[in-house]
């Protein structure tokens, strides 16, 4: 199993969302309606796994065939069949267990979308909660440094409390 290393924030991955954005923007500019840096390394502040985390919102997820497949795959990012996902579409840049980059595509009006922006949004504006997952992160870390399925199994329970608490907060709609 890949090791678990959580990083201190870095502000280069703001950058490297950056440059990823241009390109798959380019590569699936037929499709996307939008495109998010999402996870830790969207939050300033949070250590994080350096791996820049990224969602691309589309109409309908059957947009996605070969030819946007295909085009992705051009600059890097190799496509992941997850058949336990269905209401995603999931690539890599990288070594497999060794990816710098993942790539997420979605519905955009689906609950998947919804929640990655109400978890990233409550972090970037609650500084408590900010430090509350980033102290997780470290225990987590410290307890299954082999292991990374555990290590993210054990930030499930906080990551809904989190959700919970932006849908209160910000509704539904963000």
């Amino acid at each position: 199993m890949e090791q678990v290393i959580v990083s201190e924030y870095n502000p280069e991955w703001k950058k490297q969302y950056e440059d990823e954005r241009v390109k798959i923007s380019e590569a699936l500019q037929d499709i996307l309606m939008t495109i998010e840096h999402i996870g830790s390394t969207s939050v300033p502040g949070l250590g994080a796994k350096p791996i820049i985390d990224m969602m691309v919102g589309v109409m309908d997820l059957d947009q996605v065939g070969q030819e946007q497949i295909d085009r992705l795959m051009k600059i890097g990012y190799e496509y992941v069949h997850k058949p336990d996902f269905p209401e995603r579409k999931f690539f890599r840049k990288g070594k497999w267990r060794a990816g710098t980059h993942h790539l997420h595509i979605y519905e955009m009006s689906g609950a998947q979308w919804r929640n990655n922006m109400l978890f990233r949004n409550y972090l970037r504006n609650h500084a408590d909660t900010l430090a509350q997952y980033y102290q997780l992160k470290k225990e987590l870390e410290a307890r299954h440094k082999h292991d990374r399925v555990q290590y993210t199994a054990g930030k499930e329970t906080f990551i809904q409390e989190v959700i919970n608490k932006a849908t209160e907060e910000f509704g539904a709609g963000r």
